[in-house]
């Protein structure tokens, strides 16, 4: 196991339902978001997934409070938030934190 002594990572969870001609407009801003953040210093994760009944959750880490706040801030992520909410979102909810501890396992390889 692994620990990453650097300081709190900030975690987002963006959890969201689309309206339903949201795609592919979606498709295609969350794709340019997603290539957004992750050329931006700090960035450390991005994950999203799809429940059955069709909401999304997707899971954002930054390295540090203010990496986080940058891409916060950032005026493509701006834009991308407004024009969800004006075109894309039924519905929406974000819920971002500091993280307290961080942990990673990973089996060996087996020999060949």
């Amino acid at each position: 196991m692994t620990d990453r002594p650097d300081g709190p990572e900030v975690v987002t969870v963006f959890r969201s339902r689309l309206r339903p001609d949201a795609e592919p407009a979606y498709g295609l801003l969350a794709a340019e978001m997603e290539s957004a953040a992750r050329a931006m210093p700090g960035f450390v994760d991005f994950k999203t997934f799809v429940a059955e009944d069709g909401e999304r959750a997707s899971v954002v880490t930054f390295a540090s409070p203010d990496t986080h706040r940058a891409w916060r801030d950032d005026r493509r992520h701006l834009e991308a938030q407004r024009r969800g909410r004006a075109e894309l979102y039924a519905e929406y909810s974000i819920q971002v934190g500091e993280s307290v501890r961080s942990r990673r396992w990973v089996a060996p390889s087996p020999p060949s």
